[in-house]
């Protein structure tokens, strides 16, 4: 990265959020603080737990988007969404600080310290979305909008921020802040994101799926591999250390159980 932005022709660097800057997916990472204040039960937790080793395992692909997409906004329905953003303010750190990529935090501060924007784009809901990018230093951020109405999810998507609408979204941005497009930079671990990286002159491939290392092979796109998870502890201000202990060990027994629950299953269908 050489070229600084100019006066009517401004450079933006667009980051996915899932395994490309945080290590898991963001949406499924908070599924314990929203048990612990009563949003979800039990077997919601089970289940996303059991999404997240799946989504860790083999990506997302469209239909796994879709369909995460349909239990996340039923499963949401009727939520009050200031108890949600109250509940992800007061455990972001716990839960995102140990999962952003050393390797994207670096890459992020080399994008700003050439003049360009940093945006984060996720399928992801821009409530949750929104923090994390404020957290890892970008400029803007897009989510999924869910449609409220008296202050509560109504269980309909205003804009799913995945797929063909990423892409969109990133045209948007480029008229409002005139962004040169063929001068920006995108970077995506899922071929679901194959528009975005589309969408610039420097697509980069990160943690690729199989389907994307493919094309960006094909393409003579530059690939990168994150993989070393940091905590922004010297950077962000923390909370204490025992609810830090009481999340993780509950996110590590939430994951068990859904690699367990994952098992008994191929069991008994064999």
């Amino acid at each position: 990265m050489t070229e600084h932005a100019t006066e009517g022709s401004r450079v933006a660097a667009f980051f996915d959020l899932d395994k490309t800057v945080i290590a898991k997916s963001s949406t499924l990472a908070f599924s314990r603080p929203f048990f612990q204040e009563g949003l979800i039960n039990r077997r919601a937790v089970l289940k996303s737990a059991y999404a997240q080793f799946v989504f860790m395992l083999a990506g997302a692909d469209d239909d796994q988007m879709d369909r995460m997409r349909s239990h996340i906004t039923a499963l949401c329905q009727g939520w009050d969404v200031e108890q949600v953003r109250s509940i992800v303010e007061e455990t972001l750190h716990d839960i995102v600080d140990p999962l952003v990529y050393k390797e994207a935090t670096q890459l992020i501060s080399e994008h700003k310290d050439e003049g360009h924007d940093v945006v984060v784009v996720s399928a992801s809901g821009a409530e949750l979305v929104a923090p994390i990018a404020t957290m890892v230093g970008a400029t803007h951020s897009v989510g999924t909008r869910m449609v409220v109405s008296a202050g509560r999810y109504s269980g309909d998507v205003d804009f799913y921020c995945a797929g063909e609408n990423k892409a969109l979204a990133v045209k948007q941005l480029a008229d409002e802040h005139h962004y040169d497009l063929d001068r920006c930079h995108a970077y995506s671990d899922s071929i679901s994101d194959l528009p975005l990286l589309e969408a610039v002159g420097h697509p980069t491939a990160v943690n690729p799926d199989r389907a994307l290392r493919r094309v960006a092979e094909r393409r003579g796109w530059p690939v990168l591999t994150f993989s070393d998870p940091v905590s922004l502890h010297a950077r962000i201000p923390r909370p204490s250390g025992a609810t830090v202990a009481v999340t993780a060990i509950g996110l590590g027994a939430a994951t068990v159980a859904g690699a367990a629950w994952y098992g008994l299953r191929r069991r008994r269908r064999s």
